[in-house]
């Protein structure tokens, strides 16, 4: 299957400000905001932290997290293990295109 690597125009906000000064850090299964070389320039995309990453919190003005995975972090670890190769001037790209089929948000309790 060879799927085109495009941004996502269909329901595309602007750019957000970055706020990674939040108390929040980009530790193992935290959610946080792609993002260009500016910091505030963040959109639609998202990464899944893999491992603890603090240096992200202040990285080039830092990485805002957003949430975390609450269940199903051995998912993200089988999604992390699957073949990848270079594709539209991206490098560790999966062969196979992967889906989120469904996220939820959690309320507070």
């Amino acid at each position: 299957m060879d799927v085109e690597m495009k941004e996502k125009e269909d329901g595309k906000r602007g750019a957000i400000k970055n706020e990674s000064g939040n108390g929040l850090s980009n530790v193992r299964g935290s959610i946080a905001m792609a993002r260009t070389s500016d910091p505030n320039s963040a959109t639609c995309q998202f990464f899944i932290n893999l491992a603890d990453n603090n240096r992200l919190d202040t990285f080039g003005g830092g990485y805002t997290v957003f949430g975390k995975v609450t269940d199903g972090l051995d998912v993200v670890d089988k999604i992390a293990k699957v073949d990848t190769g270079n594709r539209g001037g991206h490098a560790d790209v999966p062969i196979q295109p992967i889906v989120v089929k469904s996220a939820r948000r959690k309320t507070k309790t």
